[in-house]
């Protein structure tokens, strides 16, 4: 009894714990995680917004009603998925479709950058200033 209970925690914390592998192509995106696999058409959507709970999420719903939650930390660190997720949202905003997410595509857009800028600033070696940061503190 003891054992299939450890067997059905260890169980449990695989399914918890996995992170959902993102995939996406010209005009899709998907989200595949152990139990369940889930696509939106990028270039279709018609809502894009912040989830709101423990973790943050940006949820993509197209059309067709499919939804898919991510954690924007996959798109900050795969640009490439970024680049065919902005080209979608693009297409589906000169469509007319996306409805409502503009704002939250731009914040992620303004992150995505700060955050691009950032590590190529640190690869060069390069340090911020105090006065870039509106310190007067010396470290």
């Amino acid at each position: 009894m003891r054992a299939l209970m450890w067997v059905a925690l260890a169980l449990l914390l695989l399914v918890v714990l996995v992170p959902p592998r993102v995939t996406a192509g010209e005009g899709w995106l998907a989200s595949r995680g152990l139990l369940r696999r889930r696509r939106v058409r990028t270039d279709r959507l018609v809502g894009v917004r912040w989830s709101d709970g423990v973790s943050l999420r940006l949820v993509l719903r197209d059309l067709d009603g499919a939804r898919v939650a991510l954690d924007p930390r996959v798109l900050i660190a795969n640009p490439q998925l970024w680049q065919l997720l902005d080209a979608g949202a693009r297409s589906s905003l000169v469509r007319g479709t996306l409805l409502c997410g503009a704002t939250a595509l731009s914040q992620l857009s303004e992150r995505i950058d700060r955050e691009a800028a950032h590590s190529r600033s640190t690869r060069a070696g390069m340090r911020r200033r105090p006065e870039d940061t509106g310190s007067d503190r010396r470290p």
